[in-house]
């Protein structure tokens, strides 16, 4: 089964083709993609970024991971700045982007009612996100909480040894894994974060050349 044609959640399958038809009053005119969104990014890139989901106007209508949101705005905004993208916009999935040494995947693939995947869910996904962390990375960049765990669980099924305690997720955590890439944290750049400071560009900006450094672009 192709990844853009998985029906496997039910509830998030009703949910992305009920936003898709419905649409938003600025996107009327637009089609909207609908289905599970595809990584972007060179396949076997150094560093790989991992979201929590596409957003319902955002990704589940452009087709591309963080594009046509504030979130994506944000993220691309900083990727550009550390150098890892040819430019800070991100509108379109025929806008020009290119990511430079890293690519953009997300835990759950299909956009969430709330922007809140289940357990089960995220469980489920994990079917797509398990081969992304497979292929040999020099970072993987996790952004939230959520995308933080579900890295961690996947880490027994890829051979990758923790440090015990189990680490904890926090701003510019960072992580050395025996037998796997570097795992950094940053806040998610949701709106709920961007817009009350939680999250700024210049933090957000430190995790990614920081990535970068420990990918050795840098």
């Amino acid at each position: 089964m192709n990844l853009v044609d998985c029906r496997d959640c039910p509830r998030l399958v009703a949910w992305r083709e009920q936003t898709a038809r419905e649409k938003r009053a600025a996107f009327r005119d637009e089609t909207y993609w609908g289905r599970p969104v595809p990584s972007f990014g060179e396949e076997r890139a150094l560093i790989l970024l991992v979201g929590l989901a596409p957003a319902a106007h955002g990704g589940n209508r452009t087709g591309r991971m963080f594009t046509g949101d504030r979130s994506g705005d944000f993220l691309y905004r900083a990727l550009h700045a550390a150098g890892l993208a040819n430019q800070p916009d991100s509108i379109a999935i025929d806008d020009g982007l290119t990511l430079i040494g890293c690519r953009v995947t997300a835990a759950v693939r299909c956009a969430p009612p709330a922007n809140k995947p289940t357990p089960a869910e995220i469980e489920q996904c994990s079917q797509w996100l398990l081969p992304e962390l497979a292929i040999e990375r020099r970072v993987v960049v996790a952004l939230g909480a959520i995308a933080f765990r579900a890295v961690l669980r996947l880490a027994p099924r890829l051979g990758w040894l923790l440090p015990r305690p189990l680490p904890k997720f926090g701003h510019g955590a960072e992580v050395a894994v025996d037998k796997g890439p570097r795992l950094l944290a940053s806040y998610h750049p949701s709106q709920q974060n961007t817009f009350t400071g939680k999250l700024d560009q210049e933090m957000l900006v430190a995790v990614l050349r920081r990535a970068a450094a420990v990918a050795g672009f840098a």
